[in-house]
C-alpha cells in the first residue's frame, strides 16, 4: 500500500512495516526508533470516525484507570487518526507483547482442568473490565450497541442472521421462529446489567503476558448486555465437551468481583453470539463460500441447544 509509510511517519515510524494480522482490520507492526507500535487500517464502511475516536478514547480511559489495554497512540499533531486516500481511518495503539490465549476457532492445546482455570481468570477479567467502565466517564462515547434491536432487531448491527445464503427455506424458518423467541425472552429481562463491553473477547484476542491476561482488539465494543461478554468468549467452545466446566467456571470468576449472570442467561448470550456471527459472515465471505455453512451449522446447533432446554 503505497501512502501507509507516510501515514505511518505521522507516528513517528522509522523502521519495517510488518502484516501481522489482516481480519476486521488489518494490523501492522511499525517501529519507532526500535519500539514497536500497532497500526490498525480500520475496515472500509464499518465503524464511523466518531466511534473510532470514542474506541480510542474508552481505551485510554481505561488503561488509566489502570486497566490493562492497549493504548491510543497520538501523531506529532496530537490527533489519533489519520486517512488513507481511498478514504479508510488509521489508528496507532501501543503494542502489547505476549500471545494469544488459543488460535482463531481451535480447539484449547491443554488439559480440561487447565482450561477451566484460564476461563476462570478470563471471567475475573471481564468483571474487571466492566467494573472499571462503569467507573469512568462513558457518556460521551458513541459506540455500536448490543442492545435487543442491535442482537435481534429487524436489522441487528451483525445482519440479519436468518438471511445467511447456506440456510434451506426451512432453517431459514427455524431461525426466524429462534429470532423471535430469543427477542421475546432478552425482552423479559429486566434489570439485565448494561453498559460498555468488549463484544469480542475470543482467545485470539486475549493474550498472555507478563502481568497477567490482557484484552485486545476493541473494535467491537460497545454498549451492551455485559452477560454477552461471557456468551461471547465461551462461543468457540460451543461444541467442546466440558462447555458446562468452562461456562461454570466463567461465572465463577467473573463472580469474585461483580454479580454474575446466572448459567441460563449465559448459555442465552452464548447462543446469541452464534446467531450474530451467523449475519456477520454474509457480507464479509463470497455467497458461495463454504464459511457462510460453518457460522450457519454453530447457530442452528446453538438455537437447537438452547430452545430444547430453556
Amino acid at each position: 500500500m503505497s501512502d501507509l509509510p507516510a501515514i505511518a511517519a505521522k507516528w513517528g515510524a522509522n523502521g519495517q512495516i510488518q502484516l501481522i494480522a489482516e481480519r476486521e482490520n488489518a494490523v501492522y507492526k511499525i517501529l519507532r526508533d526500535g519500539t514497536p507500535m500497532a497500526l490498525r487500517l480500520h475496515r472500509a464502511g464499518y465503524q464511523s470516525e466518531a466511534a473510532i475516536l470514542s474506541e480510542l478514547r474508552w481505551m485510554q480511559r481505561l488503561e488509566e484507570a489502570c486497566f490493562a489495554c492497549p493504548k491510543p497512540l497520538a501523531q506529532t499533531d496530537g490527533s489519533l487518526l489519520a486517512r488513507l486516500a481511498d478514504g479508510r481511518f488509521v489508528s496507532v495503539i501501543t503494542w502489547v507483547e505476549g500471545t494469544p490465549i488459543g488460535e482463531m476457532d481451535s480447539a484449547p492445546d491443554t488439559d480440561v482442568t487447565s482450561h477451566c482455570d484460564l476461563y476462570h481468570q478470563l471471567g475475573r477479567l471481564l468483571a474487571q473490565l466492566h467494573e472499571t467502565s462503569d467507573r469512568i466517564k462513558t457518556d460521551d462515547l458513541t459506540r455500536a450497541a448490543w442492545d435487543l434491536p442491535g442482537l435481534l432487531g429487524k436489522s441487528p448491527f451483525w445482519g440479519r442472521f436468518w438471511d445467511n445464503p447456506s440456510l434451506s427455506a426451512s432453517e431459514k424458518k427455524f431461525m426466524v421462529y429462534t429470532r423471535q423467541t430469543a427477542h421475546a425472552h432478552l425482552s423479559a429481562m429486566k434489570g439485565a446489567d448494561f453498559g460498555l463491553i468488549h463484544a469480542d473477547a475470543l482467545q485470539e484476542n486475549v493474550f498472555h503476558t507478563k502481568t497477567g491476561l490482557t484484552l485486545i482488539d476493541f473494535d467491537d465494543a460497545g454498549f451492551g448486555y455485559r452477560g454477552y461478554d461471557l456468551g461471547v468468549c465461551l462461543s468457540q467452545h460451543y461444541a467442546a465437551g466440558h462447555l458446562n466446566d468452562l461456562i461454570a467456571a466463567v461465572a465463577e470468576g467473573y463472580g469474585t468481583l461483580r454479580k454474575a449472570p446466572s448459567i441460563d442467561d449465559i448459555k442465552f448470550f452464548l447462543m446469541l453470539r452464534g446467531l450474530a456471527s451467523c449475519g456477520w459472515v454474509i457480507v464479509r465471505q463470497p455467497k458461495k463460500s463454504p464459511v457462510h455453512r460453518r457460522y450457519a451449522e454453530r447457530a442452528l446447533h446453538l438455537a437447537h441447544q438452547w430452545l430444547t432446554t430453556a
